[in-house]
């Protein structure tokens, strides 16, 4: 093995992601084990922070009631949410961060997700047109 080669695989190591060079998964998810987060994790994880809890129940009711106003609210509410809980606020370094380390996830698929309720939660919770009579034009 040449000294190139050597180089090479000492500076892999030593760039390579390990769970406590970085310390940002301490701060980010404090009860991570060590295997890399998958995007369906991330997916998971996100559903169970309070924010997204409330937002569901807040759907339901939204679309239980069929409230224009309370949809408005809820499509607002997810749009705040996918900003804050992804990380595109102020933590976006250490967002990134704790994607190379292994301890979060992709969040795409909790985004699409969010983008897809609130269209239909807009769709359904639009006002009905009505049939105009002949005689009321």
């Amino acid at each position: 093995m040449g000294p190139v080669r050597r180089g090479l695989i000492g500076g892999a190591l030593v760039l390579g992601p390990v769970p406590a060079w970085a310390e940002v998964c301490d701060k980010m998810r404090p009860n991570w084990d060590g295997a890399p987060v998958t995007a369906f994790g991330e997916f998971l994880y996100l559903l169970q922070t309070p924010v997204v809890l409330l937002l569901i129940i807040a759907t339901a009711l939204a679309v239980r009631f069929r409230s224009e106003w309370g949809g408005l609210v809820v499509v607002v509410g997810w749009s705040l949410s996918t900003f804050l809980v992804t990380g595109w606020g102020a933590d976006g370094d250490l967002q990134a961060l704790a994607m190379t380390e292994g301890c979060v996830g992709n969040s795409t698929m909790f985004i699409i997700a969010a983008a897809l309720v609130c269209v239909g939660v807009v769709l359904y919770t639009a006002p009905l047109k009505r049939d105009k009579k002949s005689g009321d034009q």
